[in-house]
């Protein structure tokens, strides 16, 4: 019975807290996506640990490469995050190393052109430090800037 009370006076105290909650982030309620243009989100996940063994890719290493293959094609601007990642290498090893994000957003209409340059990049970033593969992930949504 005590079990059932707190129960339902935890749910009465949470429901009661949400619109005040709302209310400390914006007066006319949740900001929804619909409100912004529609974009095509590419990332791209790069790997830093060679897999010859050689030394792993260094922060300046890949500024560098964005400074030189990314914001040529991409002027308008870009994303770059640090994270950490596993995958299975093509031995069956499970590697695990730091990575890096890369996030880039453009109009539905430029995708065809933009597709080459972005390949262009994920094979420089390959050839250039000796890896197996840069992941891609295009996602349609919604911007507003």
């Amino acid at each position: 019975m005590r079990a059932r009370v707190g129960a339902a006076t935890a749910t009465a105290l949470l429901a009661a807290g949400a619109p005040a909650a709302y209310a400390l982030f914006d007066d006319a309620g949740p900001k929804t996506p619909a409100s912004g243009r529609a974009y095509v989100e590419t990332r791209l996940l790069f790997g830093t640990e060679r897999p010859d063994g050689g030394p792993a890719v260094t922060d300046a290493q890949f500024m560098a490469f964005v400074d030189r293959e990314v914001t040529p094609a991409f002027p308008e601007g870009l994303t770059v995050r640090d994270g950490r990642g596993q995958y299975r290498d093509a031995r069956g090893v499970i590697e695990r190393e730091r990575s890096y994000e890369l996030t880039l957003l453009y109009p539905p209409a430029q995708a065809r052109t933009r597709d080459a340059g972005i390949e262009r990049i994920r094979t420089a970033y390959e050839r250039a430090f000796g890896q197996e593969s840069v992941a891609r992930l295009d996602t349609p949504t919604r911007a507003d800037f």
